[in-house]
């Protein structure tokens, strides 16, 4: 009740008075901006804002407006509606996997995951985290989504697609907003967000404490089970519940006067269940926890001389896992009795990140927008710590397999004889991009970036894009560029015999040619279609070692290429009544064996009505349809089974007052939804998913 009551006061001190304004009524167009925000523009695909049909990219953008419509709370319920990207789900903590046109892996870090421009990607994994917990909405004013590489212009992990998070700032937020939302699952969230002045300084601030006890599908098998198959033993605890409840608090405080702006930004877990367990077996004992702090700073558009602007930001990340109760990697009983309290263990990391960037633009030569930049990365997991009750057999044909520590006590292990000893990296880079418009209504942009890493080689990645606008309904573009995805220290320098680090490894490569087009074929219709093709290569992944020598390594032993296609629509049948959706289709192929790479949906398939009634009332429903996920090869288990859902969400300002309402139903109709595990993990029937869940919410603006 403690950090609620803290809102409640918050509330208080953020009291403002509002003007009142009088204007004339609304224009069909302004109604649609109302409701939907401003989608008309992107920054994401060049580094500066532009219109989003000429955008040289494939990209998608998402609006607060649009959030509120669809009843997300959640950024995965926004992300899931984003043609070609499934948000498939980890065996580790229930964490999001942003499959993108195919490209599905163990931790996902194939996907560069931005929150106002400043990475969010961690260093044991490469992900956003083990321990990620979900990220609320409220504060969100817009999501701007690349499908392709984008490595000329981000670098690393821009590789399968970026997605940039873009919080509300003083622009967004005008007086002050209490909210308040109870779901099922014993879920409960409250939060606060401020925008005004402090003398000379544009305000934002934001604050968000929540819990929930997490839904408790059933898997009804689990890594113990075929354990308990091989020793003869009862100890798994399958059937048995899912663990996914969490504490959060999220904050946010946006500074900005003139050109400068300063952003700092706190998200915490605690208390999160570990899914279906980390070894595959259910726990329902270990806790975890995360904490992420960060500070980003910078200056943009500085006018320096007649064409040239200069921008500089600077960010700084203090990222934390740690597991508040160790995890029960398996349970009492486990390997014939020989761990009467559970196989415990508990691995936490400690890192700092250090970013400094500077870009200049010049605009003095006729028809061409160049863009130059340099910057510099210091990473650093600098602790690492790990408690355990047992150790692992090294060499064998039991290599890999826990064994009692004397007593069976749980101790600190040594740094050297952990999971992983602490590691540095350094990365400096420079671009150069062009916008180059050679003729009317045609545009060429060009970019080229190197990265050069202390801890692996340098890496160089080229992008071109020529965008027509054939007539003023219809934008042409074809796209081609190329892309890396960085080892993670887990994979350069990880202890385990099971999947060895290997320092050696280079990072994977892709490259990537799209051809798109924008048609508006009516004043209330719009269509964007685009096809894409793609060639993976040097993908990480665990291999055998050489015989005689027991285990695996993590190499460069993979190639994949891929190719699909998405279409998506916007229509305005009436002015209160919108029909938007996109299907994606794509095949992606694993080369070593001429295979499905598996895992992430051929077919995609959303779709969204909305009504507009009752002077500020909105009905929405949505539709999500995921067909034919084939398994990889190898995994003879049958393909994971096709499910629809159907969400609802009413909404309504009250008339009169200050209060909005809405009531989300998820999962309408109870649908079995299962996102698949992976095969070492030995849940035979998968990731159930949550059933059928209700979500009410109240905000009040003062």
């Amino acid at each position: 009740m403690r950090p609620i009551f803290g809102l409640a006061i918050l509330g208080g001190v953020c009291w403002a008075m509002q003007p009142t304004a009088f204007a004339q009524p609304p224009s069909e167009e302004e109604e649609l901006a109302q409701v939907y925000g401003d989608k008309t523009t992107v920054s994401i695909a060049t580094g500066a804002p532009q219109t989003l049909r000429r955008a040289p990219a494939v990209a998608t953008v998402i609006t607060a407006q649009d959030i509120a419509a669809m009843g997300a709370t959640d950024l995965d319920e926004v992300l899931e509606t984003v043609p070609g990207l499934h948000v498939g789900r980890s065996n580790v903590a229930y964490s999001p996997l942003y499959q993108i046109r195919g490209v599905a892996s163990d931790f996902n870090p194939q996907v560069l995951m931005l929150q106002n421009g400043v990475p969010m990607t961690t260093l044991y994994v490469g992900s956003r985290g083990l321990i990620w917990g979900g990220l609320p909405v409220q504060n969100i004013a817009r999501i701007e989504v690349i499908r392709g590489p984008g490595s000329a212009l981000y670098g690393a992990d821009a590789y399968a697609g970026v997605v940039n998070i873009i919080t509300k700032g003083p622009q967004e937020v005008s007086g002050t907003e209490l909210g308040v939302r109870a779901a099922s699952f014993g879920t409960m969230d409250a939060w606060i967000q401020h925008g005004g002045k402090l003398g000379p300084l544009d305000v934002a601030a934001f604050l968000r404490t929540g819990r929930s006890d997490g839904f408790r599908e059933t898997v009804e098998s689990d890594a113990q089970t075929g354990m308990d198959a091989l020793f003869g033993t009862r100890a798994s605890l399958a059937p048995g519940p899912v663990n996914t409840g969490y504490h959060a608090v999220d904050g946010g405080l946006e500074l900005a006067h003139g050109k400068w702006r300063m952003h700092a930004g706190l998200k915490r877990r605690n208390d999160m269940g570990t899914g279906v367990g980390i070894a595959g077996a259910l726990d329902p004992v270990g806790r975890m926890g995360s904490q992420r702090v960060e500070l980003d700073t910078g200056i943009s558009d500085v006018d320096l001389a007649p064409g040239w602007r200069l921008s500089m930001n600077g960010s700084w990340l203090h990222y934390m896992q740690k597991l508040s109760v160790p995890v029960q990697l398996f349970p009492s009983g486990a390997f014939g009795g020989a761990f009467p309290n559970g196989v415990l263990g508990s691995p936490n990391t400690w890192e700092r990140q250090l970013r400094l960037s500077t870009a200049v633009t010049y605009s003095g030569w006729a028809g061409h927008q160049w863009r130059l930049g340099v910057g510099r990365d210091d990473l650093d997991l600098y602790r690492t710590r790990e408690f355990k009750n047992f150790d692992v057999i090294t060499s064998g044909p039991l290599t890999g397999m826990p064994i009692p520590l004397p007593g069976g006590q749980l101790i600190e292990a040594p740094v050297h004889d952990s999971f992983l000893a602490p590691h540095r990296r350094r990365v400096n880079y420079a671009y150069m991009q062009d916008e180059w418009s050679f003729a009317r209504d045609w545009t060429l942009t060009a970019g080229v970036r190197q990265d050069r890493y202390s801890d692996f080689s340098r890496t160089t990645n080229p992008r071109i894009a020529l965008v027509w606008d054939a007539s003023l309904d219809l934008t042409a573009k074809l796209l081609y560029g190329s892309a890396f995805r960085a080892p993670s220290f887990n994979e350069q320098y990880g202890v385990n015999p099971v999947a060895g680090g290997n320092a050696d490894i280079q990072p994977e490569t892709m490259r990537t040619v799209e051809a798109a087009l924008q048609w508006h074929a009516a004043r209330e219709l719009q269509l964007n279609v685009n096809v894409f093709r793609y060639t993976m290569e040097d993908i990480i992944k665990t291999t055998p070692n050489p015989a005689p020598a027991p285990g695996a390594t993590f190499r460069n032993a993979g190639s994949q290429r891929g190719h699909g296609g998405e279409i998506e629509w916007i229509w305005d049948a009436r002015r209160n009544l919108r029909l938007a959706g996109s299907y994606a289709y794509q095949r992606s192929i694993d080369e070593l064996n001429q295979s499905d790479a598996g895992y992430a949906p051929r077919h995609h398939l959303n779709a969204r009505l909305d009504w507009s009634f009752a002077n500020g009332s909105l009905l929405s429903g949505r539709l999500n349809h995921v067909r034919s996920r084939l398994r990889a090869f190898g995994d003879a288990r049958p393909p994971i089974p096709d499910y629809t859902t159907l969400d609802l969400t009413l909404r309504s300002l009250l008339a009169g007052t200050n209060w909005e309402l809405s009531v989300t139903l998820m999962n309408a109709f109870d649908a079995d939804v299962r996102e698949p595990s992976l095969p070492s993990a030995a849940i035979a029937n998968d990731l159930p998913m949550p059933g059928r869940s209700l979500s009410a919410q109240a905000s009040y603006r003062f």
